[in-house]
């Protein structure tokens, strides 16, 4: 049975409708490139935000089509290439969600990356077998024809986009909000005034999940608070 909550809920209309977009991305190689770990530790230093971004956040759609290996391009480069699995798995290990700007995590990888030299001599005059090319991307939203006025509109459209809108809204969104949250839980918080509902989308894990689990994680959020 429908609680008053639910019905409110049911029928209370945004005054900012959700709109669904995708986005496409043209990729950029910049200036850094490393073949060695210190030239990789200098790159980090030195390379775009966006280079972070681009190697951490945006390659979580990728890696999203399979459920084992590394999450971040970093650490699939120091174990495929460079052959250094202890390295690998420390960049592995960092959590984007735990960061509220891209600069911390550039500092946290430095980290990273320089404790392993200095505690790996050998590591630092191996040579990898492939350079790894900083890149960056060039981002052009593309509208859907999917618009939400109310909660089961937004249902309705988080069921129907693809993966790709997904991951629009939930991930590459956090650039633009400073890490700190993505689209649909600002939809959520500020329109339909669901806090709770809001925070536990930021809870999602996007590291062990692919990218219908979090579309399925969401709809199940929405659902319950929908009643359904």
């Amino acid at each position: 049975m429908a609680t008053s909550q639910t019905l409110e809920l049911q029928t209370r209309v945004a005054h900012k409708p959700f709109y669904f977009n995708t986005s496409a991305h043209l990729l950029r190689i910049g200036r850094e490139r490393a073949t060695t770990l210190p030239e990789l530790l200098q790159a980090l230093r030195t390379c775009s935000e966006d280079s972070i971004f681009q190697h951490t956040f945006r390659t979580l759609e990728e890696h999203h089509f399979i459920r084992e290996g590394f999450s971040n391009d970093f650490a699939h480069w120091a174990f495929s290439v460079c052959h250094e699995p202890g390295l690998a798995e420390r960049l592995a290990a960092l959590d984007v969600r735990e960061f509220t700007s891209v600069e911390r995590m550039r500092e946290r990888l430095v980290q990273i990356v320089q404790n392993y030299i200095e505690n790996n001599s050998h590591a630092a005059s191996h040579v990898a077998r492939e350079p790894f090319y900083f890149c960056s991307s060039d981002t052009v939203v593309v509208p859907t024809p999917f618009v939400a006025h109310n909660l089961p509109e937004f249902a309705d459209g988080l069921a129907r986009v693809s993966i790709h809108s997904i991951h629009h809204h939930f991930i590459e969104a956090r650039l633009r909000l400073k890490l700190t949250s993505n689209d649909f839980s600002l939809w959520l918080q500020d329109e339909m005034e669901m806090k709770e509902a809001a925070k536990r989308l930021n809870y999602i894990d996007i590291y062990t999940v692919t990218l219908e689990d979090v579309r399925r994680h969401i709809l199940r959020i929405v659902d319950r608070a929908l009643g359904k």
